[in-house]
């Protein structure tokens, strides 16, 4: 048995809310979460990559969530926190609202990602987990990082 069975690790999520909404990641992704710092911006990058931090040495790309998902006007406050995430070796920043704590959820507590036929790309969904009366929607942050845009973050480490 590995270790990550044996701890139920893989079953973890960090819980985070981008509006109204409830999500939630791997927590085997997540290297740390920072509070909201100003970014400096990068010419020409998509509107969703708010710019770059130097986190000890190391530039990180720092991506707003609201932005990448179509979700509103983003809002900064005290409750905006960065996720630093570990993503193919590669630390990527994302903005959130906020953090709300960790849940562990069992296989039977994850539904599979409703379908939304055309209307909208469920790619990156994992599924919606149900914990108490919480619904939170389960993201694949790999997946929702798209090569493509994954090329875009090369290019800023270039």
């Amino acid at each position: 048995m590995s270790v990550v069975a044996a701890t139920g690790v893989d079953n973890e999520y960090l819980a985070f809310t981008l509006g109204e909404e409830e999500y939630g990641i791997a927590i085997l992704k997540v290297q740390e979460i920072r509070g909201y710092e100003t970014v400096t911006r990068i010419a020409n990058a998509p509107d969703f990559i708010k710019g770059v931090v130097n986190l000890r040495g190391i530039i990180v790309p720092i991506i707003d969530m609201r932005i990448k998902l179509n979700l509103g006007t983003p809002t900064y406050d005290q409750f905006t926190v960065v996720i630093i995430l570990n993503l193919r070796g590669r630390e990527v920043g994302m903005v959130v609202d906020s953090v709300s704590d960790v849940i562990s959820l069992s296989p039977e507590q994850v539904r599979p990602a409703p379908e939304m036929g055309t209307a909208m790309n469920t790619d990156h969904l994992i599924g919606l987990g149900t914990l108490d009366q919480r619904m939170v929607i389960l993201v694949d942050i790999d997946k929702l990082m798209s090569s493509t845009e994954m090329g875009l973050i090369e290019k800023i480490h270039a």
